[in-house]
């Protein structure tokens, strides 16, 4: 069994998808014992229900709800999978896989990512280990979103090695 504090909990809802109740979620959760997804699911549901003000439309609501349940399972999968420690160690080790010259493009899906890429690319750059990097992340056209929903939230960022 996985015991985490209320303080953990809101970090790793904060931290690994930017939700916006992550203190009330972590105060929720913190301290029960969930052996399903379906079970941590309905928590938050309820959890959000209560917070949410009444004057809030219905299906602003259900929308803002699903929202939750996505970056909640989002957070812990990233947590679970060290998503973020295994990002670092590559863009760590990148640099020594490309030859003089040589490119690199990182897709990335969320503000989390897209924070550490940004970053190790601009250490790089100051550093000399990359001769240019993208001035700006690269977005989907709306040609783009409209044909592939799904891209609406990549962001691309690029390097070139020194």
């Amino acid at each position: 069994m996985l015991s985490v504090t209320r303080q953990r909990l809101r970090d790793l809802l904060s931290d690994n998808s930017d939700e916006p109740y992550a203190v009330v979620l972590a105060a929720a959760l913190q301290g029960q014992y969930l052996e399903t997804t379906t079970q941590l699911a309905e928590l938050v549901r309820q959890t959000l229900t209560g917070a949410f003000k009444r004057s809030m439309p219905e299906e602003e609501r259900v929308a803002e709800t699903k929202r939750a349940l996505q970056r909640t399972f989002q957070a812990l999968r990233i947590e679970v999978n060290d998503e973020f420690g295994v990002l670092d160690r590559f863009l760590d080790l990148l640099p020594r896989c490309l030859k003089p010259g040589g490119r690199v493009v990182i897709m990335s899906f969320h503000s989390g990512e897209d924070r550490r890429v940004k970053k190790a690319f601009q250490t790089g750059e100051r550093n000399g280990t990359y001769s240019s990097v993208a001035p700006e992340l690269i977005r989907p056209s709306f040609e783009e979103q409209r044909a592939n929903p799904r891209s609406s939230s990549t962001k691309l960022r690029w390097a070139v090695r020194a």
